[in-house]
């Protein structure tokens, strides 16, 4: 059942001039920004959350609530069916939800993950051909063995999602599409963001550093990249570095990236992608192809010991951040408000809906037709914010931890 919250009035957020602890995903990082919180008694089942300017409010439904969710995708429905969702939980669960009762169903034969740190189940997307294969593509972290003992990477695979109308789904026909190589130590910055480009032909993964560094410029491993496939995970023809001496270089899309979170095309088709910087420098980028984004070579951030790393703005060989928090945001995942047959918000038509969760809030980034981006609005959530959906004109959240609720933002 959907369960109900007290009204909770909520200013908009004031950005403190102070370079915030981290930016990492996992870590409770404190939030410098300043809100005035007031629990007011009250039998509505909804979180208004105000704001100072003449920014759209809203208020949140509560849906239902998950242990440590990481994302989610809205399956196709029908005018007289209800929105249903797939939401993954690091700990390797996948669930289905109806949004209109709350109601989970578990999915069956999931791969098993090494869950830990920041790794875990992670994305999942629909197959362009989901209304007749329901075939769906999933990342994960994968524990290696042998000569790669207590190492671990990230995985993507194509599953077909079955018996989706019963009580007992699951996922058959597995099929692996990609993996990050090396697998190496450590349990942070897997990235495995998932995206499909708007004519369904190319898959991209973003694959982070995995807080190496090195390996962001490094031509022979494919961490520190935004990757480029075809569907079945071959290479497509066109890619940059297809001929490059290092094989493994045609799968690069772009290099440089620390930990992209957060990828999506705008109604123009461009690919914006946002990542964490170290201490102070989040980024949101336009995505272009062959590009070298700079870390760790660059960043508008510093290390977390403090000592400086040169900006963006010193080495022009590097592609520009098109904006830049300090302190960070902390982004966590992306998506494109576009009305639909709903038109719950039309100030945000176009804009990035951004996650945030250091700053516990909900960002929203215009999109300017010059290849430039703002912020616009920022609302402050109350909590970490691990994932944002806007499909068909409506919007959902999901907070990050231990009992993250699913939230329904209504106008």
């Amino acid at each position: 059942m959907i369960t109900n919250t007290k009204l909770i009035k909520v200013p908009l957020t004031i950005i403190a001039l102070l370079f915030s602890a981290s930016a990492c995903s996992n870590p409770s990082t404190v939030n410098n920004d300043t809100a005035t919180v007031q629990s007011e008694a009250s039998d509505s089942s909804a979180t208004e959350v105000k704001a100072d300017g003449d920014e759209p409010e809203f208020t949140t439904k509560t849906l239902t609530s998950f242990d440590e969710p990481w994302a989610m995708t809205a399956l196709p429905k029908s005018d007289n069916e209800s929105r249903k969702l797939l939401v993954t939980q690091k700990a390797g669960e996948l669930f289905i939800v109806d949004t209109a009762t709350g109601n989970k169903t578990k999915v069956n034969d999931v791969p098993k993950v090494a869950y830990g740190g920041q790794g875990g189940l992670g994305d999942l997307i629909l197959a362009p051909d989901f209304a007749t294969t329901n075939m769906v593509y999933l990342s994960y972290v994968e524990a290696g063995s042998g000569a790669d003992s207590n190492q671990f990477g990230a995985k993507v695979i194509k599953a077909k999602l079955a018996g989706l109308d019963t009580d007992a789904p699951s996922l058959q026909d597995i099929t692996p599409i990609w993996q990050q190589t090396p697998k190496v130590k450590g349990q942070g910055h897997y990235s495995h963001r998932l995206l499909f480009s708007p004519d369904g032909q190319y898959l991209y993964i973003s694959s982070g550093e995995r807080q190496k560094k090195d390996p962001a410029q490094d031509m022979t491993v494919n961490l520190g990249k935004i990757i480029r496939l075809n569907a079945d995970g071959s290479v497509p023809k066109d890619n940059p570095f297809v001929g490059n001496a290092n094989d493994i270089a045609s799968q690069f899309w772009t290099i440089g990236h620390r930990n992209v979170l957060g990828m999506t095309f705008d109604d123009s088709g461009r690919l914006w992608a946002h990542e964490m910087g170290p201490k102070g420098g989040d980024e949101f980028n336009l995505i272009k192809k062959g590009s070298n984004y700079g870390w760790p070579i660059v960043s508008n951030g510093r290390n977390y010991s403090g000592t400086d790393i040169p900006d963006h703005n010193t080495r022009h060989e590097f592609e520009a951040p098109k904006i830049t928090w300090t302190p960070v945001i902390s982004p966590s995942s992306m998506s494109i408000y576009s009305s639909g047959t709903q038109n719950d918000f039309p100030a945000w038509q176009s804009s990035a809906l951004i996650s945030g969760l250091s700053s516990k809030a909900l960002i929203v980034v215009s999109l300017d037709e010059n290849d430039a981006a703002h912020e616009r609005y920022r609302y402050d959530m109350g909590e970490r914010i691990r994932s944002v959906l806007a499909v068909d004109g409506e919007v959902w959240l999901l907070e990050d931890g231990d009992n993250g609720k699913l939230l329904k933002l209504l106008p």
